[in-house]
């Protein structure tokens, strides 16, 4: 097993022991430079280093096209992402939105400096790592500091529970401006129990809420990522949803009364009531 880091001419898998589990850094045969990072087998980010507008996988997508239309187009934000991995949306923020200040934060310190080791971004692109719990940074941020709290932390491939709380969703609606926006990465399958307790949980904090979504997903055929937005500003739905139904996997936009119904008589999380979001079926995400 080779853990050396690949020649830029002729990259190879990177293999490592990290915090949380065992890393892989699993190069595209069809991209140069691009990379897909594993921990302990479940997909955690893709990154192409020379074209960090590509975005692999569909929630990452979804989450882009919000971060499109948080405000006109190019134009820099102050973004804070809870949950690092490779640092695909960052880097996507990078190119989009020149001049963007960016704070990372990534408990995983071993998997931090797997990424600043082999996969760096360059100086100047506005980003910042923290080695730090994503709650614990959160509480201790500034209030009113930032445009927009991305929310894409995983413990393997579960959200941990004390990133799902009711005290949580008001930290990050204080970090936020007034009209900032939150994003969260909430994987699910029917009932739906931890997706509906997130979504009761920030409508009791935030005025607008949507969720974005594959059909597919959210009529209970397969166990999936789902996209949840939260702000206190009317968010522009109609072209959220032109964005998300042209993707190779199209995706639905839920909001209002539809998604009061969807969410029916769930409740705010509680921090005694709080747990991870459901284990994937077996087999879901896995890559070897």
């Amino acid at each position: 097993m080779d853990e050396s880091i690949p020649p830029a001419d002729e990259p190879i898998p990177v293999t490592r022991p990290v915090d949380h589990g065992t890393a892989k850094l699993l190069p595209d045969v069809d991209r140069p430079r691009a990379w897909l990072l594993t921990v302990d087998g479940a997909p955690q980010s893709y990154v192409d280093l020379d074209e960090p507008t590509y975005l692999e996988f569909e929630y990452a997508r979804r989450l882009a096209h919000v971060l499109d239309l948080a405000a006109d187009e190019g134009r820099p934000l102050d973004v804070v992402h809870l949950g690092g991995g490779a640092l695909t949306l960052p880097r996507y923020l990078a190119a989009t939105r020149p001049g963007s200040a960016q704070d990372v934060v990534e408990a995983d310190q071993g998997l931090a400096r797997l990424i600043a080791e082999v996969l760096p971004v360059a100086d100047g692109s506005g980003i910042r790592t923290h080695r730090a719990d994503a709650r614990a940074w959160l509480e201790a941020a500034p209030d009113d500091s930032a445009d927009v709290v991305v929310g894409d932390v995983f413990g393997g491939s579960r959200v941990p529970a004390h990133l799902s709380t009711l005290d949580y969703a008001r930290q990050a609606e204080r970090v936020l401006r007034p009209d900032g926006i939150y994003l969260a990465n909430l994987p699910d399958s029917a009932p739906f129990t931890f997706l509906r307790s997130q979504l009761a949980t920030f409508r009791a904090v935030f005025e607008e809420l949507l969720l974005v979504a594959e059909p597919a997903v959210l009529r209970g055929r397969r166990f999936g990522n789902a996209v949840l937005v939260a702000a206190h500003r009317e968010l522009d739905t109609a072209a959220l949803a032109r964005r998300t139904a042209g993707d190779v996997f199209p995706a639905r936009v839920t909001g209002g009364a539809e998604l009061r119904r969807f969410v029916g008589d769930a409740r705010p999380v509680g921090e005694r009531d709080a747990v991870a979001s459901p284990e994937p079926p077996g087999g879901t995400f896995s890559v070897g």
